[in-house]
């Protein structure tokens, strides 16, 4: 048994090693990945449709936007209208570099309302704005034509 238990570690650390990627199982029922590099460039990672769909993304309507001094990283306080259903949202978002606050406010754009809440200095920011990330600058993700808020993505 100890053998079988001793070859297992090594074989999974070697997997560790050539992936970067460590998935944890808790009671059989709840995975977690957790990523074990500084890039996820070249690592692909295959989700099922039930892990897709349980990422809620919806879409907002940018309703104010200020800036956020006390941020760490250059960013803006947004707040968000998700629809009647959902309500209205904040979230800080590192998009100084190819935004200005004027042109963003009526914008609509895609976010995840299902994160729990997170603290940023003193902020609390309740969903993730999305976009596409190259190095400092971010795009954020938007819609080719107007949609209700609220929809959600899938």
């Amino acid at each position: 048994m100890d053998s079988v238990l001793a070859i297992g570690i090594k074989f999974y650390w070697f997997l560790i090693r050539r992936t970067r990627l460590l998935k944890v199982t808790f009671k059989d029922k709840i995975e977690i990945y957790i990523f074990m590099g500084k890039s996820f460039k070249n690592t692909p990672m295959e989700l099922t449709w039930n892990q897709f769909m349980n990422v809620d993304m919806r879409v907002g309507t940018i309703l104010e936007v200020h800036d956020f001094p006390e941020a760490r990283n250059p960013a803006y306080k947004l707040t968000v209208d998700f629809g009647p259903d959902l309500g209205v949202k904040k979230s800080s978002a590192q998009i100084t570099s190819l935004y200005n606050p004027e042109e963003l406010v009526g914008c609509q754009v895609i976010a995840v309302v299902n994160f729990p809440k997170k603290q940023i200095g003193p902020f609390m920011s309740e969903c993730l704005v999305l976009g596409a990330v190259d190095g400092k600058n971010v795009t954020l993700l938007s819609l080719s034509k107007p949609a209700a808020n609220g929809l959600r993505i899938g």
